[in-house]
């Protein structure tokens, strides 16, 4: 009987994490890729997003599954920007690329190219903030639980990030 109980818990386990692969793989490689401007290090960051995610031990609160996703992804980011060795290679890496998609001009794939060459260039708490408000799409309670902060510290971030990503902007805009 608790070898059928345990054949099923796998089988559970494989189709909630078969299930969960294919609902957010694509966000936690994006947010990785966003956060390290390097393809082939969000790919690793995502491999090991999901090897956690196959070996906890716990369920993840329903609901809760993107979040947590997220989070991890965001840790094992900071931890790869931590290494001494990254921050060399990295800070001296050339601006994240964007992949245009077929149906933008010229002019809005630029625009998108110095919108994230700005936000490259923001300290890492706004840089996340920014990235999981607008381009994860997550709400400021959403963030602040995954992050384990509290809202307004999020909303404090959020505001001063904005208004440094603006002065970024104006600056790169009168350089030219």
């Amino acid at each position: 009987m608790k070898q059928v109980e345990a054949a099923q818990q796998t089988a559970d386990s494989r189709e909630q994490f078969e299930r969960l692969y294919a609902l957010y793989a694509d966000d936690v490689l994006r947010m990785a890729y966003f956060y390290l401007a390097d393809r082939h290090k969000a790919e690793d960051v995502c491999q090991d997003v999901f090897v956690k995610l196959l070996t906890r031990g716990e369920n993840i609160e329903p609901g809760k599954e993107k979040a947590w996703l997220l989070r991890v992804t965001v840790n094992c980011c900071r931890d790869l920007w931590r290494g001494a060795w990254l921050k060399r290679v990295v800070l001296g890496a050339p601006a994240l690329e964007i992949i245009p998609s077929q149906e933008e001009t010229v002019e809005e794939r630029e625009e998108k190219a110095e919108l994230m060459r700005a936000i490259q260039r923001l300290p890492a708490v706004f840089r996340e903030t920014i990235l999981l408000h607008y381009y994860q799409g997550l709400g400021i309670s959403e963030i602040a639980q995954m992050l384990h902060l509290p809202e307004g510290t999020i909303s404090s971030r959020l505001s001063r990030g904005r208004k440094k990503l603006e002065a970024i902007l104006k600056e790169e805009a009168s350089g030219e």
